[in-house]
């Protein structure tokens, strides 16, 4: 685990990142203060953005910035995608390692804000990689899964190397 704030991030291997989450039903102080925590965690980590459990929190929330400031997002749902766009992709739960991802390149997301209105927005390239990266996590994904097969047999052994502590 990598220690940020009072939550540290979840790392590859960790059984909670292969779990799905549970919506949010009620939008009170607890889930507003786990909001403004996760966007510390994610500035300070640093990253763009961090989906709830990847802090061990089973809730469908995740917060991004990618240089427009933090925004929330509660029980989102990718409704529609297009396109197809290659992109050197990372994630805080697997430090350190990047790998060329093929996603969609426009992604529409839906949910919900942290004031109970309904979000609906079109995200493309970097934006769009976000929605998708993290509405995974949210769903058990985690980006290795992402891989293709000759990518996989490599992560697999970095993986293994960082987790014996190997350089």
């Amino acid at each position: 685990m990598i220690s940020v704030s009072n939550y540290p991030i979840r790392i590859y291997g960790d059984p909670v990142l292969k779990q799905k989450t549970q919506s949010v039903s009620n939008i009170d102080g607890a889930i507003r203060k786990l909001c403004d925590e996760m966007i510390e965690v994610m500035h300070k980590a640093p990253g763009v953005g961090l989906a709830a459990n990847q802090i061990g929190i089973a809730k469908k929330i995740f917060v991004f910035d990618i240089g427009e400031g933090p925004r929330v997002v509660l029980n989102p749902e990718i409704t529609d995608s297009s396109g197809e766009w290659t992109y050197e992709e990372g994630c805080l739960s697997v430090p350190g390692l990047f790998w060329p991802i093929v996603r969609p390149k426009v992604v529409h997301l839906e949910g919900i804000d942290l004031d109970g209105n309904a979000i609906s927005v079109e995200g493309d390239e970097l934006l769009g990689r976000v929605f998708q990266h993290e509405v995974d996590h949210l769903n058990g994904v985690l980006l290795v899964e992402r891989l293709d097969e000759e990518q996989l047999k490599a992560a697999k052994k970095d993986l293994r190397r960082i987790a014996l502590g190997k350089k």
